[in-house]
């Protein structure tokens, strides 16, 4: 049996709330682990995803899930959820994704695919999973969920870059 990436979890509702504490996915041998506290401070200075009151739900190794729930101040003119929404609630995922590995890392690109409208009390999934990075870059696709049924897809180009995050 191989041995699965660590696993972050938040403690709490919201990873900025509580410190993310390790839990592995495998019992053999000892976890791969990483710095969660790139992740956490991020977080913890994200006035947009805090104030939309989206939630780190599971952290791992280039891979992050956050959810959200649409409201009613959240619906545009033709009683559906604005895709500027979905495309933040991607781009959180993303972002927590690909600081997983402790530099700060910044998006350089992101596209998204709509293909399913939403409505507001529909609670929202998005799973970033990194499919490469090479030198400073990586490339992370994010799904947008509503329950079992794919409502959007994303791809995010990211690149790590000097300095730090300013401090919380």
């Amino acid at each position: 049996m191989t041995s699965q990436p660590s696993r972050q979890r938040p403690n709490g509702a919201r990873g900025k709330e509580g410190a993310l504490v390790t839990s592995s996915t495998s019992g053999d041998g000892p976890a791969a682990s990483f710095d969660n506290e790139a992740v956490a401070r991020m977080l913890a200075a994200d006035a947009a995803s805090g104030s939309l009151g989206i939630e780190l739900t599971d952290l791992a190794i280039g891979s992050a899930t956050v959810t959200m729930t649409i409201r009613p101040d959240m619906v545009n003119g033709h009683a559906i959820g604005h895709g500027g929404y979905v495309f933040l609630l991607a781009d959180t995922a993303f972002a927590c994704a690909c600081n997983t590995h402790g530099p700060v890392t910044v998006a350089a690109s992101a596209d998204i695919t709509y293909i399913r409208p939403v409505r507001a009390g529909d609670k929202l999934t998005a799973h970033a999973v990194e499919r490469i990075t090479y030198g400073r870059s990586g490339i992370y696709d994010v799904t947008v969920r509503r329950g079992n049924e794919t409502i959007a897809e994303f791809r995010g180009i990211s690149r790590t870059v000097q300095g730090s995050l300013p401090s919380a």
